[in-house]
């Protein structure tokens, strides 16, 4: 989360300080800035893409990580789904809520659930009778 909000400020610099070189050209008329900032804007707009690109595989790499036909047959939400994909990865509760944009307690109650369905007393109990279930 702290990675995306730093990433649209260094983003949100950049703008201002094209607005500034835009604002001097007009004022000087020196269209050499302009070409500049024409330039600077299309790398920008490169970079937004690539991050989206590089964000969109990273979703789907992860969908494919779980058997959604056996995670029906165990009658596990979406949302427990993907908490147990964060907790195969070794997240914590907290690191899994900033992952998935949703309160601690949310996800303690998530785990909860998960450990029930998966008839588990430990978090790592649950990720081996997963992987022995075929689920992941």
């Amino acid at each position: 989360m702290k990675q995306i909000v730093l990433r649209f400020g260094l983003l949100a610099v950049a703008l201002m300080v094209l607005m500034q070189i835009s604002k001097y050209s007009l004022v000087t008329r020196d269209l050499s800035n302009e070409i500049l900032t024409a330039l600077i804007a299309v790398l920008l707009i490169g970079f937004g893409l690539l991050i989206g690109r590089i964000l969109k595989r990273q979703k789907a790499m992860e969908v494919k990580l779980l058997n959604e036909k056996k995670a029906r047959e165990l009658e596990l939400s979406r949302r427990e789904c993907e908490v147990l994909l964060e907790m195969v990865n070794g997240k914590s509760n907290r690191e899994i809520a900033e992952t998935l944009f949703i309160s601690e307690s949310t996800v303690k109650t998530h785990v909860s659930n998960l450990l029930v369905k998966l008839q588990a007393k430990r978090r790592t109990e649950a990720i081996n009778n997963a992987r022995n279930l075929g689920l992941i």
